[in-house]
């Protein structure tokens, strides 16, 4: 495979056909991965409330409102150009420090700070040229740029931006692998993750790979499967049929639906759980995310256009009765396959995660309360306690 540097499509956009697609945008990312990826997560309408998040501070966790510094230096994420910065977040705002390294600035008009709610140019005018001090279009949060301050302070130069979601911890100044790692705990507050696709092996590889970044416990149902039946899942397809292999699957989550902090690598294929819409009851317990191989072809002058035969075939897929997989809360659509690829499909899932979380932070502790009323299958419509699933959307007498 060729070695050259791609760009990607993360696009949000709604798995009701119905909807009009918003909020898409073209993001540089996943410098060693080479084919185009699309990334949509379905927010979900709650009303629980949850506790204010715990922040990650250097590894140990505290409940104040402190702020915490960190320095990076010599970062190889894309395409930040600068190799000394340090990094400070705030209650409102996020302070960045640029090392100007003796540059001569002969005025304030040298210096270029272009600021938009997701992105960041800081560039300095030298005499016959313009050297780019930081660049992202993936900050890791929005901002709002009308209130960016940026003064010199010695030998550096200070830029505040102010926060949009002020109870947000920014691990970083852009979202990158690292930030996302960090960063997850205070979103997903343990809840698990299922991945889920038609791969059985993709699915393994990346749950591997983001259990690994987050901390959680990575597991796979075919492992545990076929620890259990001491035969390969293949062998015991042709042996007793895929509707054996999924039931028993069913049963190995509904084991895992109370557990937290773990990823969990799911079956692909008609043998998997994931397949059957009639099963999905304790695969809500955690936050799912569908791998979804696409065959829609890169157009990197147009990404609009492979945006939306992304689209189009995803609503394809749920038009030929592969619905089950559309249960997923989010979905992260790919081209290509190289077990290279596994962490960069990772980064993909976080991403997605984090803007599905931002936009109702409500979600964990809504799962987690579906956990503790019996995972009864009444995701994301959660009925009162008593509540019979054998009743429809019946409440049982005495349930309030």
């Amino acid at each position: 495979m060729a070695s050259t540097v791609a760009s990607f499509s993360l696009s949000l956009f709604s798995q009701n056909p119905n909807r009009t697609p918003t909020n898409s945008s073209l993001l540089k990312l996943f410098p060693n991965c080479l084919q185009p990826i699309s990334v949509s997560s379905r927010p979900t309408n709650l009303s629980l409330p949850i506790p204010r998040f715990l922040t990650s501070n250097g590894g140990s966790f505290n409940n104040d409102n402190s702020s915490t510094r960190v320095s990076a230096h010599g970062l190889s994420t894309l395409p930040l150009s600068t190799k000394d910065y340090e990094f400070f977040d705030g209650s409102s705002e996020v302070e960045l420090r640029l090392q100007l390294c003796g540059r001569d600035i002969q005025s304030s008009k040298d210096i270029f700070v272009d600021a938009n709610e997701t992105s960041l140019t800081i560039r300095l005018q030298h005499p016959g040229s313009i050297v780019t001090l930081i660049e992202t279009n993936r900050l890791f949060d929005r901002v709002k740029p009308a209130e960016t301050i940026w003064f010199i302070d010695d030998d550096q130069l200070v830029v505040n931006l102010k926060k949009h979601d002020p109870d947000l911890k920014w691990p970083d100044i852009m979202e990158s692998w690292d930030s996302l790692t960090v960063g997850s705990s205070q979103l997903l507050k343990g809840t698990s993750i299922y991945i889920i696709g038609e791969s059985t092996d993709i699915n393994q590889k990346v749950a591997q790979e983001l259990a690994v970044g987050i901390g959680y416990t990575p597991l796979s149902t075919k492992e545990l499967l076929e620890n259990f039946a001491k035969q390969t899942i293949d062998s015991w397809v042709l042996a007793e049929g895929s509707d054996s292999v999924a039931e028993a699957e069913s049963a190995i989550l509904e084991s895992l639906s109370s557990h937290v902090r773990t990823v969990v690598a799911t079956l692909g294929g008609q043998q998997g759980t994931a397949q059957r819409a009639d099963k999905w009851q304790h695969l809500h317990a955690g936050f799912t995310v569908w791998l979804s191989q696409t065959e829609a072809i890169a157009i990197p002058a147009n990404f609009l256009a492979d945006e939306d035969s992304a689209k189009e075939e995803a609503r394809k897929h749920i038009q030929d009765g592969r619905s089950a997989y559309s249960k997923a809360d989010v979905v992260v659509k790919f081209q290509g396959w190289d077990a290279d690829h596994a962490k960069s499909l990772a980064q993909a899932c976080l991403s997605a995660l984090k803007q599905l979380i931002l936009s109702d932070k409500k979600l964990p502790g809504k799962k987690s309360l579906y956990i503790r009323l019996g995972c009864r299958g009444d995701w994301p419509n959660i009925k009162p306690p008593g509540w019979d699933p054998s009743a429809g959307d019946d409440v049982s007498p005495g349930a309030l």
